[in-house]
């Protein structure tokens, strides 16, 4: 099959690197709300998630993920459907009700190089 399906596989993925520096005492509430809410949220969403982190040596006020997407485009589209959902808005506005939970957010976008396994 040729044309832009075939065009579409053969692009690299994109990746996003998102690092969440979380207010202090707050660690367990944005642990809670990723594995009781916004997980399913993004399942919803086809927002595909590739792993998630905590460092064990270094800082422990971060929590570090990637997301992958076909292309900005498609990131821009999921995120701006995640950032609009009304259940999501909900989980945040109950979630953050006694205090903000995230200081910081920092993301990078990336492709894979040619000689990565995720090729």
């Amino acid at each position: 099959m040729l044309g832009a399906e075939s065009d579409r596989r053969a692009a690299p993925m994109l990746y996003e690197l998102r690092i969440y520096e979380i207010l202090p005492g707050r660690t367990d509430a944005i642990m809670r709300r990723f594995a009781h809410h916004t997980m399913g949220i993004f399942a919803r969403l086809d927002i595909e998630v590739v792993g998630f982190w905590q460092e064990v040596v270094g800082r422990s006020d971060r929590l570090v993920y990637v997301t992958r997407f076909e292309d900005m485009a498609d990131r821009e589209a999921k995120w701006l459907a995640f950032q609009s959902d009304p259940e999501w808005q909900q989980v945040k506005a109950d979630t953050e009700a006694d205090a903000p939970i995230v200081a910081r957010v920092i993301n990078s976008f990336m492709v894979p190089t040619p000689f990565s396994p995720l090729q």
